[in-house]
C-alpha cells in the first residue's frame, strides 16, 4: 500500500467563489456542483484543489503557499490583480524576481519570474 498526494484543501469564506478565482489564475475549471459550501478546481498540472467553507475567518500568515513561475512575469502578476489578487510585495535578489500576492481571501501566494 503507498500513498498519493491527491489534493489541496482549502478553509474559504466562499468555496465557489475562491475556487473561481484559483481556476482562473491557474488554468483550471470548477467542477459542476460547486457551491458556497464546497467546491473543486480540477486541471492543469496540479493536484486538485478543494474548497471547504468555515465560519472563521484567516487570521495568520500561510504555512503553505503556492509559488506560481511565469515566463510573462509583469503581465502575469497584472493578470493575477485583476482577477481579485492584491499585491502585498515586490521582491529582487540577484537576477531572481518574485511578488507576493493575496488571493480574494488572502492566502498569500508568490509570482516568480521565470
Amino acid at each position: 500500500m503507498g500513498t498519493t498526494f491527491y489534493q489541496l484543501a482549502f478553509d474559504a469564506v466562499d468555496a465557489a467563489d475562491l475556487a473561481e478565482f484559483w481556476a482562473h489564475a491557474t488554468g483550471g475549471k470548477v467542477q459542476d456542483g460547486a457551491s458556497h459550501d464546497d467546491a473543486v478546481v480540477v486541471g492543469g498540472d496540479f493536484p486538485q484543489l478543494v474548497f471547504h467553507r468555515v465560519p472563521e475567518g484567516k487570521t495568520a500568515k500561510n504555512r503553505l503557499h503556492f509559488d506560481l513561475i511565469a515566463s510573462d512575469y509583469d503581465n502575469e502578476v497584472a493578470r493575477l490583480v485583476g482577477l481579485g489578487a492584491s499585491s502585498l510585495n515586490e521582491l529582487t535578489s540577484g537576477a531572481a524576481r518574485w511578488s507576493t500576492l493575496a488571493d480574494p481571501e488572502g492566502n498569500e501566494f508568490d509570482v516568480i519570474a521565470g
